[in-house]
């Protein structure tokens, strides 16, 4: 299964740049995350906690299979990583421009799990989550 992202499949961006020895930019401190499945599997689903009905909150454990989603979620990721540089406003910004955007379009009747049943245990409210087929989310932190 190939990506959906293109240019996105690797932090490197296509600028002539001055990088450091590990391949940052330099000042450019390294990623938490080292793929958007470890984001959504260390972070998201921690932080990011609804009750899945099925009716009015739609998530797919196997997310990896949408493109739509995939592409959110690597926004997310993205942001997230940029963001959490500020320490002043960083996060509010993300979660306000970014997390809660991304994830009420995704978890909408109209989003890209919209035909999903209930997939919540109703004591864990951690969104759903199976493992992505190995390498489809190589860790970008080996390719710096």
């Amino acid at each position: 299964m190939s990506s959906p992202l293109g240019e996105w499949d690797t932090p490197n961006d296509g600028l002539d740049d001055d990088r450091g020895a590990e391949g940052f930019v330099s000042g450019t401190p390294p990623l938490v995350y080292g793929s958007v499945d470890e984001f959504v599997r260390e972070y998201l689903r921690e932080v990011y906690r609804r009750k899945i009905d099925g009716r009015s909150a739609y998530w797919a454990a196997q997310w990896w299979r949408y493109d739509e989603a995939v592409c959110r979620l690597e926004a997310l990721w993205r942001a997230w990583e940029h963001l959490r540089q500020d320490p002043a406003t960083g996060m509010s910004v993300w979660w306000r421009d970014h997390a809660d955007h991304h994830m009420d379009i995704l978890m909408s009747e109209t989003g890209p799990f919209g035909h999903l049943e209930d997939t919540n245990d109703k004591d864990d409210r951690r969104l759903p989550y199976t493992h992505p087929p190995t390498g489809l989310f190589p860790d970008v932190r080996r390719q710096q």
